[in-house]
């Protein structure tokens, strides 16, 4: 008598992942559900750089060097595997607050601020942090249950909070955080110079070709055209006559390509360029988080470039939080579909219905300026290089004026 065992599925931490993503490859590759424009990115890079490849390539070796095609294959490579990484990496998605740390937050904020009286709206929640000696503000997410970490922010279209929150690039098709930024600049700077190398050579081709037999007929001249004769058919005539407008199509595109994008791509570069130098984020800048009426100074610099830049491109990089292919127990899943359920519904409240004490309070004025216990945020430790000098605020303090550090808000 055959005994039939049944196996039990195994669950993935990533199948029950709130937010608005995708996951592929048994959640190794991670990305947002909009992917539209991605698919444009690549299907523009791939295109014109074959085009390149099959057709000026050729020529430009065998009349200039053979470093030319290898050059441009180097840059293709080095972008393309950015841009990958980018976009299939987790940018620094922080966890939600389970239904037992939500409520012990809740409990806290509410202990903290008592009630609130009847037909007045409570105060934010907030939490005032020391960071070389300038007050940041700690906001609440109401979707995430937690206080979001310094420069952390809430992305409306994945529908998470993003450590060090920069911006959602539709066109690698994922946040851009703390964990994807370096390869987000590495990607835009190596796909500058790609688009001035290809721009560059494409004229080089077209003068070259100019030189020897005109312009007009470097532009009707396609491979395989030779002059006609007896035997050569009506028939084949007309293809070489498709195949020769064919290439002058192509060949205006690939230009018309190379130059709008270059003017994108490298304005684009440029800016990033200046937010690295002053470690600074576009949703900072954005909002002028350190460049307000009150001219307070960014905490987070170290007013020195170099510093900044090796900071932000060469610093280490945090493990992502997620643990996306870790095995889901079923005490954990049951909490996280409880989590799911109450997060969308739970939103900022207008007014404290009545002396019932409903959490609205607020913890801008912390007496001792203490975030909750680590087991009841589950946000992720900042780095050293970040935070060099962090301390809470003491009741003797006062709060000095500062600006958003660039917190989205709901």
């Amino acid at each position: 008598m055959s005994v039939m065992v049944a196996r039990k599925k195994v669950v993935r931490k990533w199948e029950k992942l709130p937010g608005r993503n995708t996951f592929c490859c048994d959640g190794r590759i991670m990305m947002a559900r909009q992917k539209g424009i991605f698919y444009l990115t690549l299907f523009l890079i791939l295109g014109t750089c074959a085009l390149f490849f099959a057709f000026e390539c050729r020529y430009l070796a065998v009349q200039l060097s053979p470093a030319i095609p290898v050059f441009a294959a180097v840059l293709f490579l080095f972008a393309m595997a950015t841009l990958l990484r980018t976009s299939f990496s987790d940018p620094g998605v922080i966890p939600r607050a389970l239904p037992d740390e939500a409520a012990f937050i809740e409990m806290e904020i509410e202990a903290t601020n008592g009630t609130v009286p009847q037909g007045q709206r409570p105060p934010p929640r907030i939490k005032n942090f020391q960071i070389n000696n300038q007050i940041v503000k700690l906001k609440y997410c109401y979707t995430c249950k937690i206080f979001r970490p310094p420069r952390a922010s809430h992305c409306s279209i994945c529908d998470n909070c993003v450590e060090r929150f920069d911006h959602h690039c539709p066109w690698v098709g994922n946040c851009v955080g703390k964990r994807n930024y370096r390869y987000f600049y590495l990607f835009i700077l190596s796909l500058s110079l790609l688009t001035i190398y290809i721009f560059t050579f494409n004229i080089v081709y077209v003068a070259l070709k100019s030189l020897k037999i005109g312009f007009l007929n470097t532009l009707k001249e396609t491979p395989g055209t030779y002059p006609s004769t007896a035997r050569r058919g009506w028939l084949l005539q007309s293809w070489e006559l498709v195949c020769s407008q064919s290439l002058t199509l192509l060949t205006v595109l690939e230009v018309l390509i190379c130059f709008f994008t270059l003017w994108s791509v490298v304005g684009l570069t440029g800016f990033h360029t200046f937010l690295v130098a002053l470690n600074q984020t576009t949703n900072e800048d954005i909002k002028g988080s350190w460049t307000g009426k009150n001219r307070v100074q960014n905490p987070y610099s170290h007013g020195n470039i170099v510093k900044n830049c090796c900071e932000v491109l060469c610093g280490p990089l945090p493990p992502s939080v997620l643990d996306r292919r870790g095995i889901l127990q079923p005490e954990e899943s049951a909490a996280q579909e409880e989590s799911c359920a109450r997060g969308p519904s739970a939103r900022e409240p207008r007014a404290a219905p009545g002396p019932v004490g409903q959490a609205e309070g607020s913890s801008a004025r912390q007496e001792d300026g203490s975030l909750p216990p680590p087991s009841a945020v589950p946000a992720p430790s900042l780095s050293t290089a970040e935070m060099p000098e962090e301390k809470p605020l003491t009741s003797g303090e006062l709060p000095v004026p500062s600006q958003d550090t660039g917190q989205a808000e709901h």
